[in-house]
């Protein structure tokens, strides 16, 4: 009987140990580190000192490829089928439409002075971008390619995003102290909202019941009643908040937080939406800068402007599970659910000639 003993022990002790392992360990051996296959999609991210954009799978975290030509790319946006991309050259005052199946130039639009940040709204019949160089917002039409309106905003616009029925524009006046509020139904500004030092972006809740939004030089973040227009809370968060994006479930807001070139911060926060108040914080990288989320609320990407590259967190872990190479300074990032095709490693995009040279905001957010 004890050979038996032993040679039974032995298994039987293995197990007990590999359990243990599991269980503190998280259930390592039956997860990829890198979380692969999780999640489909294209995370596209603007390399704004690399004159580029980024193209990655988000089934595989891998770079598809990279488009370069565009000057100054502060930021992009998905159009909400997935199969165009827009952009904003800040060298050349364009907004770039690009075909993201053939990764070819659609068409571009001249925009105002330093335009910064380009949104579409949820039908994707209208595109609006920011020009902080003369502080206006260009509403441009999608399907002719041309401007439809130019409005006047507060000082320096710089991040906007559309409310989820559309029928609002929030935007983020950075050299400001507002948040100004367009009616896209009539393009023209209908509100500005005292809301705190130097706001940078903003990102509604899915329920459209809320506004958040970086006041960057009050390392806070703050809360707008959408219904009365009316600032009801602020939080604290790292040095110099800058993007914000609110989880598919509505139960938290994440902060990516810059700080300065000489000074960089490398963290996001984790801010609770029915406590409203840090519940984590978690190491990035250098300069984290964009935030976005894919629609399951399994991954969160943040791009790193100092460090060159976008870090994936896991938000049930809250932990980050990878870090991806990117182009110089990587700035603005967005998600869709549509793959987009894997060709060269590197496409030249076809730009058309401008002789506006007016200098991108790069030492803005």
């Amino acid at each position: 009987m004890k050979p038996y003993r032993i040679v039974l022990g032995i298994p039987l002790l293995a197990i007990i140990v590999l359990g243990a392992f599991l269980v503190v360990g998280g259930g390592w051996l039956f997860r990829s580190p890198s979380h692969d296959g999780m999640v489909s999609g294209t995370v596209w991210v603007a390399n704004e000192g690399g004159n580029s954009i980024t193209a990655i799978d988000a089934n595989t975290n891998q770079v598809l490829t990279t488009l370069n030509g565009i000057e100054g790319p502060h930021n992009l946006q998905v159009a909400p089928d997935g199969k165009s991309v827009w952009a904003v050259s800040g060298h050349e005052s364009l907004a770039v439409m690009i075909d993201a199946v053939t990764y070819q130039v659609h068409g571009t639009v001249p925009t105002g002075k330093e335009p910064a940040h380009v949104i579409l709204t949820p039908n994707g019949k209208t595109a609006y971008a920011t020009n902080g160089g003369d502080n206006t917002v260009t509403a441009i039409d999608v399907a002719t390619m041309k401007t439809i309106s130019t409005i006047p905003v507060g000082k320096y616009p710089h991040g906007l995003r559309p409310s989820p029925d559309g029928k609002w524009v929030y935007v983020a006046n950075a050299k400001d102290t507002t948040l100004s509020v367009i009616d896209t139904a009539t393009n023209t500004k209908v509100a500005d909202i005292e809301v705190g030092q130097k706001p940078v972006q903003v990102a509604f809740s899915p329920d459209a019941k809320f506004l958040y939004f970086s006041l960057n030089a009050e390392n806070a973040i703050g809360k707008v009643d959408v219904a009365s227009r009316a600032l009801v809370s602020k939080v604290k968060v790292g040095a110099g908040p800058i993007q914000v994006f609110v989880t598919p479930d509505n139960k938290n807001i994440l902060a990516a937080n810059q700080g300065s070139q000489d000074n960089p911060s490398t963290t996001v926060s984790i801010i609770d939406a029915a406590t409203y108040t840090v519940a984590k914080t978690i190491e990035t990288g250098k300069g984290a800068h964009g935030v976005v989320i894919d629609p399951s609320g399994k991954h969160a990407y943040i791009t790193n402007i100092y460090g060159n590259n976008l870090a994936v967190i896991d938000l049930a872990t809250r932990q980050v599970v990878k870090t991806i190479p990117t182009g110089n300074m990587p700035n603005g990032v967005s998600f869709t659910t549509y793959t987009a095709p894997a060709p060269a490693a590197e496409i030249q995009l076809a730009m058309p000639a401008n002789s506006d040279e007016s200098m991108p905001g790069m030492n803005m957010p």
